[in-house]
């Protein structure tokens, strides 16, 4: 059957995850039938794509990549394109001109639940979800009669090192060997020059960094007093500029330390917790140092370095953040979330709507029964065993997910007529 549909297939690959998951996942669509294409806007796309007779190298101004766009979808037949994120400027623009074509959009994002999670969904991901659009209740009613035995929480963010690797190996692809683009320009608010030594001194720094990490936490616990924790990301994450009144973390730090200071108990602490794939383009510790002096509490907020997030969650009194998926882990453990931007698990069965202040000083306790359900709803649809960036987490992922990509209908309507992917499937192997 997936053979069949496939020979009828033309999918188009846009930009993906640093890395050569794209081009992994390109060929188990071929042997199904599928012919697959890939538009690459600079050499590092090119670089992870291993075929150069599926390869269409766009040259051109962005301005013309409206129109451009359109002129593919009818000169070679697309019928699905393949994205990962879907705000850039080269993805909305294609997302929107696959639309009037009715052509299916199947997007790829970071796991709702990572890191031992991707997400796969159709149409957009993150605040442009149909996630965001459902209600608990419905969720509920869909998986009432399926069992599954619901994996814990993960205690960290997975392949770190590796993300880190790619993401220098294709920023350097761009920086050194980028003469045939003349006309690309990242969708990023810094240089590619820039980008490739922010990865790069990243990946020399994780060590230090761990073991700066592991200090703080320690002294934290240490110290034993009662803390709030503020999960910070990264300014320039699509969810943060498209689906949040916040546009960066300057800002949101400063927020979360004046309503903290005015509401929160005396004797009570705040922990801010940078993203694990910081890389320092912002003082974002100066600026958490700065926003506690002026508030009045510098002895009562502490700064921590990304990484493992457990042995924070682990004693926090409740979780404050934008829309990051991290607090998904502080809800598994029933603590009180706060979201401040639109996120797939904003529901108001287990995310509290109070003031920031009023919540800092008596936090609403969500409804655990309720997130198990909603956790459980993801798990049977949109999240799928498997990662971007390690070469057996890559070789997991593709196995899953090809028969998705080539399924007629997207996850959550499989659901509902019952022909979801084998649970099974969908269970963590530690």
């Amino acid at each position: 059957m997936a053979e069949a549909i496939g020979r009828k297939k033309v999918f188009l690959f846009l930009q993906g995850p640093h890395g050569p998951f794209f081009y992994q996942l390109s060929k188990g669509l071929a042997l199904a039938g599928a012919k697959v294409l890939k538009v690459g806007f600079n050499r590092g796309d090119q670089a992870f794509w291993g075929d150069r007779r599926s390869y269409l190298a766009y040259l051109e101004p962005l301005s013309d990549w409206p129109d451009r766009i359109r002129q593919i979808y009818v000169e070679k037949g697309v019928t699905d394109i393949v994205l990962y994120g879907d705000t850039r400027f080269v993805h909305a623009e294609a997302i929107k001109a696959a639309r009037q074509a009715n052509l299916t959009v199947h997007c790829f994002e970071e796991g709702y639940l990572r890191p031992y999670w991707v997400t796969y969904e159709r149409g957009g991901v993150n605040g442009y979800s149909r996630l965001c659009k459902m209600d608990v209740a419905a969720m509920q009613a869909e998986i009432r009669d399926r069992d599954l035995d619901l994996p814990d929480a993960p205690a960290r963010w997975g392949d770190m090192r590796k993300h880190a690797l790619y993401g220098a190996l294709y920023h350097g692809f761009i920086l050194f060997r980028n003469r045939r683009y003349k006309h690309y320009r990242t969708h990023r608010d810094v240089s590619v020059l820039q980008e490739f030594r922010l990865h790069f001194r990243r990946l020399l720094a994780i060590p230090l960094h761990a073991a700066q990490r592991r200090a703080a936490t320690r002294r934290i616990r240490r110290e034993g007093y009662i803390y709030h924790l503020a999960l910070l990301q990264l300014s320039h994450d699509s969810s943060i500029q498209a689906h949040s009144p916040l546009k960066s973390m300057p800002d949101f730090i400063r927020l979360v330390v004046e309503n903290f200071a005015c509401g929160a108990p005396v004797h009570h602490h705040l922990v801010i917790k940078a993203h694990p794939l910081e890389d320092g383009r912002l003082p974002l510790r100066r600026i958490t140092r700065e926003a506690a002096r002026a508030a009045g509490i510098s002895e009562r907020v502490h700064f921590v370095r990304g990484g493992k997030l457990a042995a924070l969650l682990n004693f926090a009194r409740s979780v404050v953040t934008v829309n990051s998926t991290a607090a998904q882990q502080a809800l598994w453990r029933g603590l009180p979330v706060k979201a401040l931007g639109d996120a797939v698990y904003r529901k108001p069965e287990f995310t509290s709507e109070q003031p920031l202040a009023e919540f800092f000083a008596s936090p609403w306790k969500p409804d655990a029964r309720a997130y198990r359900d909603y956790r459980h709803y993801l798990l049977e649809t949109s999240q799928i065993t498997g990662g971007f960036y390690s070469a057996k987490s890559r070789r997991r992922l593709v196995r899953a997910v090809v028969d998705r990509v080539l399924a007629a209908e997207d996850p959550y309507d499989a659901l509902k007529t019952e022909n979801a992917t084998p649970r099974h499937q969908l269970r963590v192997v530690r």
